[in-house]
C-alpha cells in the first residue's frame, strides 16, 4: 500500500488531465476525472474513505485509455495505479454468486483455452447462419439488456478452423516472424488474421502460430485479477520461447500488454519477450518490402480510427496511415470525433453499455459527416463497438483493419500483373 501511496502523491492537482478524460467530459464530476480518482483511492488507502459500491463505480469508470498520462506534467502513472488500486479493493467487492460464477467461467474457463473459444465460435456461428440470431433480434428474445448488449457487437463468424503452426514464406526468404492470435480475436478476427499472414507471407516472412499461445491478459488487468494475468504471462513466455523472432499482434489492445510483461513478471525473460513484440502496422511499415509487391490502386475514402493503446501506449497512430500510403489513389483521412476514447476499452462496453455508446456517439457522426467507403482501425474492440453502431445505416461503411485493406489490394495488384 504504501508504493500505491506513493505513486499517487505524484500528482500535483494541476487538472490538466481533466479536457482529455473521456468520462470526466460524460459527466462533469470530479469524481469521474483521474485527479478526483486519485483523490479517493487516497481516501480508501488512509481509512479516510469506505471502499464501498460508490466508490468502486467511480473507479470502474475509468477506461484505462491512458490519455491523461500523456499530457501529465508530473508524469503519475495513472494506468498502474488503476490496476493496483482496483486489485486492491477487489476482495471486498460485492458481487453475487451468479456474477462470481459468471465471471470466474469466463475468465479462467474460456478465455485462456483454445479449444473452448473454438467451440463457442463454432456454436456461435451455428446460431448466426440457422436464422436463430434473426429470431432472437427481432422478437426480443435476447432478455437481459447487457446479453442483447453483447450480442450485438458479434460480427458474421467465418468458419473456425485449428491454425497451422507454420506457413511458408513466398520467395525471396526475408525472415521469420510469430503471429499472436489472441482469444477472442481468435474467434472474431479470423478474417483479419489470415489477411495479415497472407500479408506477411507475400512479403517474404515465415509465419508461425505457437499452438500453446493463450490470451494475453489485458482483460484479466481489467478485471481485477493479477495472479491470473501474471499465468497467462508465463504461459505465452513459454509457449513463444526465447529466440529472437519478433512476434506480431494485429489487437493494439493485445500488443501493449503484451509489451508490459517485462515490468509485469519482472523478469529477465519478460523483459526480453516484451523487445520482441510489434503492431504489425509497424512492423510492416519498418521491414522492407519486395519490388515487385504493389498493391493495385483504389480510388476510395478511408477513415482511419487511433485506439488508444495504439496512441497513448504504444504510441504508434502515425503507422496505419504509412502503412495505406502505399495503396495509391487512396484518401486517408483521420475519422475525428474528438480525440477521447471511443467507449470499447475492453470490456467496459459490456460492463456500462450506455456509456460506451455516447463516448461512441462523436465518432460515429464523424463518420456520417466524411463518408468514407471504409473505417479501419487496429483494435479488434473498437472495430466491434463502432461496426455494431453502423450497423443499422445502410450506407455505413465497411469497418475493418488495415491489414485487411493492404491484402485485398496485393491480391488485386499481383492479378493485375498475371
Amino acid at each position: 500500500r504504501s508504493a500505491l501511496q506513493g505513486k499517487t502523491d505524484l500528482c500535483v492537482q494541476c487538472g490538466l488531465c481533466l479536457p482529455h478524460c473521456p468520462t470526466y467530459a460524460l459527466y462533469r464530476i470530479e469524481g469521474e476525472s483521474p485527479r478526483g480518482r486519485l483523490a479517493l483511492i487516497q481516501g480508501a488507502l488512509t481509512g479516510a474513505l469506505r471502499a464501498d459500491a460508490r466508490l468502486s463505480a467511480l473507479l470502474d469508470h475509468c477506461l484505462s485509455c491512458q490519455a491523461c498520462e500523456a499530457v501529465c506534467p508530473s508524469r503519475v502513472p495513472f494506468g498502474e495505479i488503476m490496476d493496483e488500486a482496483r486489485a486492491m479493493l477487489e476482495p471486498a467487492r460485492h458481487r453475487t454468486p451468479a456474477a462470481r460464477l459468471l465471471r470466474r467461467g469466463l475468465l479462467d474457463g474460456l478465455v485462456p483455452h483454445g479449444a473452448a473459444l473454438r467451440l463457442a465460435g463454432r456454436l456461435l456461428r451455428v446460431y448466426q447462419r440457422s436464422g436463430l440470431q434473426a429470431v432472437a433480434r427481432r422478437g426480443g428474445l435476447l432478455g437481459a439488456r447487457r446479453l442483447a448488449d453483447a450480442e450485438a457487437l458479434l460480427p458474421p463468424l467465418a468458419p473456425v478452423r485449428r491454425w497451422r503452426s507454420r506457413y511458408a514464406a513466398q520467395p525471396p526468404h526475408r525472415g521469420v516472424v510469430a503471429l499472436f492470435i489472441g482469444c477472442v480475436a481468435s474467434v472474431a478476427d479470423r478474417p483479419n488474421l489470415e489477411a495479415a499472414v497472407r500479408v506477411l507471407t507475400r512479403l517474404g516472412f515465415e509465419v508461425r502460430i505457437p499452438r500453446n499461445q493463450t490470451c494475453c491478459g489485458a482483460l484479466h488487468r481489467h478485471e481485477a485479477a493479477p495472479e491470473a494475468e501474471r499465468r497467462l504471462a508465463r504461459r505465452n513466455l513459454e509457449a513463444f520461447g526465447d529466440s529472437d523472432v519478433p512476434i506480431v499482434s494485429l489487437a493494439s489492445g493485445c500488443c501493449a500488454q503484451l509489451v508490459r510483461y517485462g515490468t509485469l513478471l519482472a523478469t529477465p525473460g519478460g523483459a526480453a519477450f516484451a523487445t520482441r513484440v510489434y503492431d504489425i502496422n509497424r512492423f510492416l511499415v519498418e521491414s522492407p518490402w519486395p519490388a515487385d509487391a504493389q498493391p493495385a490502386p483504389l480510388r476510395a475514402r478511408v477513415a482511419v480510427h487511433e485506439p488508444c493503446t495504439l496512441r497513448n501506449a504504444l504510441h504508434g497512430q502515425d503507422k496505419p496511415y504509412r502503412l495505406l500510403e502505399r495503396i495509391p489513389g487512396l484518401d486517408v483521412v483521420p475519422l475525428g470525433g474528438g480525440a477521447h476514447c471511443c467507449g470499447a476499452a475492453g470490456a467496459h462496453l459490456l460492463h456500462y453499455a450506455e456509456d460506451a455508446r455516447r463516448l461512441r456517439e462523436p465518432k460515429l457522426q464523424a463518420v456520417h459527416a466524411l463518408r468514407p467507403r471504409f473505417v479501419v482501425t487496429s483494435n479488434i474492440g473498437c472495430a466491434l463497438h463502432l461496426a455494431a453502431g453502423l450497423r443499422s445505416d445502410p450506407q455505413a461503411p465497411e469497418v475493418l483493419h488495415p491489414v485487411t485493406l493492404l491484402d485485398r489490394q496485393l491480391r488485386a495488384g499481383a492479378t493485375r500483373s498475371d
